[in-house]
């Protein structure tokens, strides 16, 4: 993928938008998701929408190592997958990505396991050269 690639996601449940375009990290809008750490604190995490980076905001405490569970801000679904996570063993969380196909990052804090599938890759490729060029 091309340097700075800001992939725009969705709720996998309601399809409504998770991109919070007031908060930026590494210049490109931002993942704005609710988020509920393993003392039961609720709060926002705001996750770099760039392919790649880890930078991340969040407005309660999130220790390194344990797992989280992060829903939809607008539908209040779970985005968390019983999908194991193949570098550590939690669960992936996944977010549709508006082009088309699906990321999914790694449910505990500070693992950098992430992966990107695409449905229609000729489909995808095509929106893709169409949005960010080259």
């Amino acid at each position: 993928m091309a340097n700075n690639v800001s992939l725009n996601v969705k709720c996998t449940h309601c399809n409504h938008t998770l991109m919070d375009y007031k908060k930026q990290l590494n210049g490109k809008p931002s993942i704005k998701v609710n988020v509920k750490n393993e003392n039961g604190d609720k709060g926002f995490l705001w996750l770099c929408s760039t392919y790649g980076c880890y930078e991340k905001e969040c407005d309660i405490e999130l220790k390194e190592g344990t797992r989280v569970i992060m829903t939809c801000t607008s539908c209040g679904e779970k985005l968390n997958t019983e999908i194991p996570c193949k570098t550590c063993d939690a669960r992936m969380i996944k977010f549709n990505i508006e082009i088309g196909g699906v990321v999914s990052i790694c449910d505990r804090v500070g693992c950098e396991s992430h992966y990107v599938m695409i449905d229609d890759l000729t489909n995808t490729l095509r929106k893709f050269q169409r949005e960010y060029g080259d």
